[in-house]
């Protein structure tokens, strides 16, 4: 009797997993892809490392040789004002890596009027542990567990420096504090309200215009301060900047004939 009753309760426990998953699965096909595809420029020239030559607002010439920063929080934000995240939302965009510069995901099918995401990896993953993936800190883009991670780099070399060998660098950090560089940024579709539906798949590309981290409204230039490497107020104010570099130039939508998850 009690090894019928350990089979009854074998088989129910197998049915349940088995509607659990037949769900998941459900839910996933009544969802919609979503592309985000970021595109890294200067001067609206394609950033090209180590043999691009660029110049800023000052007129002070450089080229760069990495520039990597993080994407986190994706949202889009329905025209009723619903906002759907995209899960486990941490992304490296690495300008040496073709691929680490479009993100895919699911998304509920509706009418969105913006997206937003964060420039930078919010507070908690920083004083969370060890973490994996995009957030591995073997992807050099972690300081300590005190000062967290570089949200931003960037680094190449410019005549105007006078850093040893000529060196710009500017690994941007800090996440508490006034002195915060963590920034989100939203994106307004305008009158080009995205039908998002699970039969396309929709394609947001996002310019970023690293230009404007060189202002001419102040006197932030590569000769005055060719390093900032640490936390503090003027990393913040980089921050300021680069946090206004991002705009939406192209969407395009693609019907698919099979689900991407």
């Amino acid at each position: 009797m009690k090894g019928f009753l350990f089979f009854v309760f074998c088989f129910l426990l197998c049915v349940l997993f088995a509607d659990t998953a037949k769900g998941q699965v459900g839910d996933k096909q009544q969802q919609a892809n979503v592309r985000i595809t970021f595109i890294n420029t200067i001067n609206q020239q394609p950033v090209v490392l180590d043999s691009g030559n660029y110049s800023n607002c000052w007129n002070e010439n450089f080229t760069l040789s990495k520039l990597k920063y993080y994407i986190s929080n994706i949202s889009l934000q329905t025209i009723g004002k619903k906002i759907n995240r995209e899960e486990n939302s941490y992304h490296l965009i690495n300008e040496e890596d073709t691929a680490s510069k479009s993100l895919l995901f699911l998304i509920p099918p509706d009418k969105y009027a913006s997206v937003s995401f964060l420039i930078g990896v919010d507070s908690l993953k920083n004083v969370s542990g060890a973490q994996t993936d995009a957030l591995d800190p073997l992807n050099g883009m972690f300081w300590t567990w005190n000062t967290g991670y570089i949200m931003f780099k960037l680094e190449g070399s410019s005549p105007q420096s006078a850093s040893i060998n000529n060196k710009i660098e500017y690994h941007i950090g800090g996440f508490s504090g006034i002195n915060t560089v963590l920034r989100k940024v939203e994106l307004n579709f305008g009158s080009n309200v995205i039908s998002v539906n699970k039969d396309h798949l929709t394609e947001i590309i996002i310019r970023a215009n690293l230009e404007k981290i060189w202002n001419a409204g102040d006197d932030f230039k590569i000769t005055n301060t060719p390093v900032c490497t640490s936390p503090g107020g003027l990393a913040a104010a980089i921050a300021g900047k680069y946090s206004s570099a991002f705009d939406i130039i192209k969407i395009i939508q693609q019907k698919v004939l099979y689900y991407s998850f």
